[in-house]
């Protein structure tokens, strides 16, 4: 099926019910501030397209005849995500509402970016054809990239360099000559904004709001009235340059380093226990200089974005990014409301933030508010 297109008052009803659930057409009109007449009009559009649906009488409630309310269609459209990092290759399958349908986590050798993409191409289908969506509207794939782009369109990126062949490689021909289906490449910091935006419970309360990712290296995606702020050229968000890779920085290579130069003896993040008493010391000490470092970050979102909340993710264990929160949550931050202060949140995604931010980016497309 095609990829649909909307007028902008389509768009601001999508946007509406992903961000409040199910509305009455009277409630939708009045929240657009637009006539019945065209609000019908405009449902039934959306309806014929099959991205929205009447909920079922037995979900109504009230007596008598209540009105029906409107809301998303799973059944809309598909999207995938896809990231590779070192020694792993993450795919995630999404409806139209941003449900998980099918994750793919593989570990893989470092792979080059035309073998990326066959293997996405190859799962993809796998995942498709299991779930019984051959034939369905496919919106897109979304590919989420550890590094900034190096060009405005997007087609270069500045990829970390253990994945070999990334860095400057005219990705967007590469991928789109394999894959054959409307494409997203997003920085992937950026990339779990959308994913925290949209299914971490944001988007109902936030318009404005900075998730700082700690995967790879440390970076930060900031949206801002619903919109993703990628700056001038394409970099908004690169945090990491605040803290040079030959100093102590605030990222998860940077406690795994520390950890085995005081004798620990691991050899990945996902080993990084707070519980283990060779290794709590250690982390602890990280934890207190990690949080006063990104003080700074914090301030500067306070300063500059006045963002509703300040989200961390990434691939420590929750315990150590619930210490980073507390710490940060303790600090004299800055702020021009007394006590009013942005939470600082921990990510409570079951996945990786990053491949269904990049799953969520075709739906963004669609249906983010213009």
């Amino acid at each position: 099926m095609h990829f649909p297109t909307f007028e902008k008052d389509q768009r601001r009803i999508l946007h509406l019910l992903r961000k409040s659930g199910p509305l009455s057409r009277s409630a939708l009109a009045t929240a657009l501030e637009i006539s019945g007449t065209a609000l019908t009009r405009l449902s039934r559009d959306l309806l014929a397209l099959g991205v929205v649906e009447e909920m079922a009488d037995s979900e109504s409630q009230g007596r008598g005849r209540p009105a029906v309310p409107l809301r998303l269609a799973a059944k809309g459209g598909y999207a995938v995500g896809a990231t590779a990092h070192k020694g792993l290759l993450d795919l995630s399958l999404v409806d139209f509402t941003g449900a998980t349908i099918a994750t793919h986590h593989e570990a893989i050798d470092p792979i080059a970016p035309k073998a990326f993409a066959r293997k996405v191409r190859g799962l993809t289908h796998e995942m498709v054809d299991r779930h019984g969506l051959l034939g369905q509207r496919m919106l897109g794939i979304g590919i989420a990239v550890p590094g900034p782009s190096l060009s405005l369109a997007g087609d270069r990126w500045s990829v970390v360099d253990v994945l070999p062949g990334w860095r400057d490689a005219p990705l967007r021909e590469i991928f789109s000559a394999e894959l054959g289906w409307p494409l997203w490449i997003e920085n992937d910091a950026n990339a779990a904004a959308i994913a925290e935006y949209y299914l971490g419970g944001l988007m109902r309360d936030f318009s404005t709001i900075v998730v700082l990712l700690l995967g790879f290296g440390i970076g930060a995606g900031v949206i801002v009235d619903g919109r993703l702020v990628r700056g001038q050229f394409g970099v908004a968000g690169e945090i990491g340059c605040l803290f040079p890779g030959d100093q102590p920085r605030p990222s998860p290579l940077d406690l795994l380093a520390i950890l085995r130069a005081s004798g620990c003896d691991i050899s990945s993040v996902a080993q990084i226990d707070l519980a283990a008493p060779d290794q709590a010391p250690t982390i602890e000490n990280w934890l207190d200089r990690a949080a006063q470092q990104l003080e700074i970050v914090a301030n500067t979102a306070f300063a500059w974005l006045d963002p509703g909340a300040i989200m961390l993710a990434g691939t420590l264990p929750p315990p150590i990014l619930h210490g980073l929160a507390d710490r940060l949550d303790r600090a004299d931050l800055v702020t021009m409301l007394g006590q009013r202060r942005p939470p600082v949140r921990v990510s409570m995604l079951t996945g990786s933030p990053i491949t269904l931010g990049a799953a969520l980016l075709p739906i963004h497309a669609l249906s983010a508010e213009i």
